[in-house]
């Protein structure tokens, strides 16, 4: 057995497919006869010392992680702040890695997990501990930098673009007597990565979705009644997919709840959907409907894609092989070396190159109106989409989920009080 524990943790909002990079982390940690923990609850659970002794999980279980939705040890939203502003939980965490003998950590997340895990590999180094960090990316807005692409938003992508095609075909059967606009809410804050995900629904002008509203772009709201109007006159009906992170040009988000913050300090979003649907009611007197997929969207495991799914387990094997190489303050990404065919690899990228930065959609991947995308990003988006990967389903019609037993290890220091 390799000298030392590797600990993995689950971080942020889970995916279709977080659990897939799980199964693959498990199982090239126990081929190379690593002992694996995981942290309950991500960086909280590293920090309470509630921790998960993987080896008590079968092969078959681990197995059937690659085809789980969630988060099977759990996550959280917790963002430690500076080395100098959250000392005190910094050490703790050190303290609970040498109680356990981990010597190498997996962060599972995106931005605010690659900054972490930059974060404790510097105190490490600063307390001469031999530790390795690894971030393995995974986000279903598809915002790291670097990386091609995330895993968790081709699913998700996926999801969506299936979602609006199905329901268009709905509003289109009743549009002559009943709705004439619907509203999909896609999520991204600040970037449109699923709202242009949507656009792989149509190929014609005339397909929906007929309007695409992204964060990238101002939200004028005038030109939008105007846009939809003129569509719904030409087509009889209209399907717009908003982004929630869209704004106006004074930088105000759309759809602010109230000025809220979540707990990465994040404002609070969700709702722009039934805000545009009352402005196209009142303004327009048009029949509306909206939908807020939410959670639906990056939680849809039935209808993943089989490559995001290939990708997952990529990135999962390589955090392992680059922890036991000392390749320290790294994150495995995803290269991609052809359009026709598709084509990808995994290369390493240093975690300072990851965190706090925050990928965009390009200029050219917007239409030039600002309500669409152009053929640059469908075909950058259509390959992440491709392939099926069903779960496997038992006889009452619903798919055979595992549920780890997720036995916990002794604890060995005192209990945290932060």
């Amino acid at each position: 057995m390799s000298s030392g524990t590797l600990l993995y943790a689950q971080s942020g909002g889970v995916t279709a497919v977080i659990n897939a990079t799980a199964s693959a982390v498990i199982t090239e940690a126990r081929a190379r006869k690593v002992k694996v923990l995981a942290a309950r609850n991500g960086i909280l659970g590293a920090l309470r010392e509630e921790l998960i002794d993987t080896s008590k999980e079968s092969a078959a279980a681990i197995r059937a992680l690659a085809h789980t939705p969630g988060g099977a040890f759990g996550s959280c939203r917790v963002k430690l702040k500076s080395l100098e502003a959250d000392r005190a939980r910094y050490e703790r965490l050190l303290a609970v890695l040498k109680a356990h003998d981990v010597r190498y950590f997996l962060y599972n997340g995106g931005n605010d997990s690659a900054d972490t895990a930059n974060k404790v590999s510097k105190l490490a180094a600063e307390f001469n501990y031999p530790l390795t960090c690894i971030g393995v990316p995974k986000t279903v807005d598809n915002d790291l930098a670097v990386t091609d692409c995330c895993p968790g938003f081709g699913s998700a992508a996926k999801y969506t673009a299936v979602s609006v095609r199905e329901c268009a075909l709905d509003v289109a059967a009743m549009a002559e007597t009943s709705t004439k606009v619907f509203v999909y809410e896609a999520m991204g804050r600040h970037a449109g990565w699923l709202a242009a995900a949507a656009g792989l629904a149509g190929k014609t002008a005339d397909d929906a979705p007929h309007l695409i509203l992204f964060p990238e772009r101002p939200y004028d709201e005038a030109d939008f009644l105007a846009q939809v109007q003129k569509i719904v006159a030409k087509v009889g009906y209209c399907v717009v997919v908003a982004s929630e992170g869209i704004q106006t040009a004074d930088g105000r988000f759309v759809a602010d709840a109230g000025g809220g913050k979540d707990s990465f300090g994040h404002t609070q979003l969700g709702g722009v959907a039934s805000f545009l649907a009352g402005r196209v009611k009142d303004k327009l007197g048009l029949k509306v409907h909206w939908t807020l997929p939410d959670y639906l969207q990056r939680s849809a495991r039935h209808i993943a894609s089989k490559t995001d799914l290939d990708q997952a387990m990529a990135v999962g094997k390589a955090a392992v092989q680059f922890a036991l190489k000392g390749m320290n303050a790294t994150m495995p990404v995803i290269k991609r070396t052809s359009d026709a065919p598709y084509r990808w690899k995994i290369e390493a990228a240093p975690l300072d190159k990851v965190a706090n930065h925050e990928k965009k959609m390009p200029a050219n991947f917007v239409r030039k109106d600002g309500y669409g995308i152009t053929p640059a990003a469908r075909k950058y988006l259509e390959p992440l989409i491709r392939g099926e990967a069903p779960p496997p389903y038992g006889r009452d019609g619903i798919p055979n989920y595992v549920v780890l037993k997720n036995v916990a290890v002794r604890q060995k220091l005192p209990a945290w009080e932060g």
